[in-house]
């Protein structure tokens, strides 16, 4: 347990299972709280996936207990007495039925701030809708936001993004709760997540999309296929200066003083030269070029590539665990209170009988 972390001394119940609810209390253990996690029967399931259970639960103590019993309900609602957090992440409805929901917390604990995270949210017409990550990527529009063909993200983005605001929602809660003694009944929706992302408002320019023929885009912005078979992403949006820079570099000097509006207009025209002059070069040695240019440009990495980047390392992002040579650290860098873990993920059941720590 990270002893001089930020959240030290904060006790969270995790009820949760596979990926969103144990990224936010990972978050969350990693600051310095004191996480026990609740395991059913079996463990959890993504105890399947070790690689992927180890990145989510290292600092954290497991307790097997059987919710369906009177046994383990009890002992869940005695730990939930001396918790600041409890976590669950079941369907709505579920946690009332195991008698572990936030009025059965609330009475043995008044103050507790006490997190509910789904895909959907706990009331409106789709509640009780299944699903998994992709199903909440697809209600919230963030696969089509502007319609036409889906394109599905390479990582699990809604499970990643419901975690996440479920750990900040929590942290903001810790604090009333410690300003005023108050709990918080959270409701985190992965889903209404992704929605706020998708937003209301499209990528639409102030250049009157009626007075152009070249469709949609935006030329410079966008990935390309190098020499080798690789990809680069450019991120040449409005500003005329990369775009000049872009074009000195590839030597497409006809078109480097293009404003933007005239690069809306030829968009499809010009995204394909781009890539025809792009496809004559190696990936690395044209991204080192751009970059030496000043141009916002960056290789599309593999995750063997982006572990291996030495800015990652620098930054502690990419690190490495007694239990994990290669591994991933906290996201933020906290100067006086850094993040981090300090023990290795528990076994099914390890620490059974185990309470909180003193504070």
């Amino acid at each position: 347990m990270n002893a001089d972390g930020l959240l030290t001394g904060v006790r969270v119940l995790d009820l949760s299972i596979w990926r969103p609810g144990p990224y936010a209390t990972q978050l969350l253990a990693e600051m310095g709280a004191d996480v026990i996690k609740v395991e059913p029967p079996g463990g959890d399931p993504m105890r399947m996936y070790p690689e992927l259970f180890a990145s989510l639960h290292a600092d954290k103590r497991s307790v097997e207990l059987d919710l369906k019993s009177d046994d383990g309900r009890a002992r869940v609602l005695e730990l939930a007495a001396e918790a600041d957090v409890v976590i669950e992440g079941f369907r709505p409805g579920v946690a009332a039925r195991l008698g572990v929901d936030d009025a059965a917390v609330r009475a043995v604990n008044p103050s507790v701030v006490y997190c509910s995270l789904s895909g959907l949210g706990q009331d409106g017409p789709l509640a009780l809708t299944p699903g998994h990550d992709l199903n909440y990527q697809a209600w919230a529009g963030s696969l089509a936001p502007n319609g036409g063909r889906p394109v599905v993200p390479a990582i699990p983005i809604a499970d990643l993004a419901g975690g996440m605001a479920a750990a900040m929602a929590i942290c903001a809660a810790v604090v009333r709760q410690l300003r005023t003694g108050e709990g918080e009944r959270v409701d985190v929706s992965i889903t209404d997540v992704l929605a706020t992302w998708t937003g209301a408002a499209s990528n639409r320019t102030s250049v009157d999309r009626e007075e152009r023929t070249g469709g949609d885009g935006v030329a410079g912005f966008a990935t390309f296929e190098t020499a080798d078979g690789r990809h680069l992403a450019l991120g040449v949006l409005s500003e005329d200066h990369f775009w000049s820079r872009l074009c000195d570099v590839l030597g497409l000097d006809d078109v480097r003083s293009l404003g933007f509006g005239a690069r809306m207009d030829r968009a499809a025209e010009l995204q394909d030269r781009l890539a025809e002059v792009i496809r004559t070069r190696p990936r690395d040695e044209l991204v080192e070029a751009l970059l030496a240019a000043d141009v916002p440009v960056s290789p599309v990495a593999d995750r063997a590539e982006m572990l291996a980047n030495p800015h990652l390392a620098a930054r502690r992002v990419v690190t490495s665990h007694p239990w994990a040579p290669v591994a991933t650290g906290h996201a933020v860098v906290y100067e006086h209170h850094p993040a981090g873990h300090t023990e290795p993920p528990p076994d099914l059941d390890q620490h059974r009988g185990a309470t909180f720590a003193p504070r």
